[in-house]
């Protein structure tokens, strides 16, 4: 499986970071260059214990369904989402929020494999952890504008 950790400083309360984090809205205005919209998704606005979202959207040229589950939900320190059908093998985004003197320390590790066995595992060396890393950075971006206004 291939993994990577990234972490950013944002200048808000850990609660305020947490909150953004599940706000479906604020992720679809992150991926908004791939045209990534939520088909179906959470009653009420925000991402819950065993909510499940499935995203519409398009990389590489490629159409693609992901449908995630929610969970491990710990306010404001930590929760999870992990892929339960789309195109990887396993994907699993663990969410985590420290008190920082600057305001909170975000770190998502992220864990996936995609498919196709030996071909799936160079794909990943190769494409797909530099790929995922700046969705997840433009997506990190997005929300940390959006806090520290």
């Amino acid at each position: 499986m291939a993994k990577f950790v990234l972490e950013r400083v944002i200048r808000a309360t850990p609660g305020a970071v947490f909150a953004a984090s599940l706000d479906p809205a604020l992720h679809v205005e992150s991926m908004a260059r791939y045209g990534e919209t939520m088909a179906a998704g959470p009653a009420g606005g925000s991402f819950t214990e065993g909510s499940t979202v499935t995203w519409r959207a398009r990389h590489f040229g490629v159409p693609f369904h992901l449908t995630s589950r929610v969970y491990a939900i710990d306010p404001p320190h930590r929760f999870c989402d992990q892929q339960i059908h789309g195109p990887f093998r396993n994907f699993l985004h663990v969410h985590e929020f420290e008190p920082h003197a600057e305001g909170t320390l975000m770190r998502d590790t992220i864990t996936f494999r995609s498919p196709f066995g030996p071909i799936g595992t160079v794909v990943d060396r190769l494409v797909m952890r530099a790929y995922l890393r700046r969705l997840i950075t433009q997506r990190n971006t997005v929300l940390a504008v959006s806090v520290e206004r």
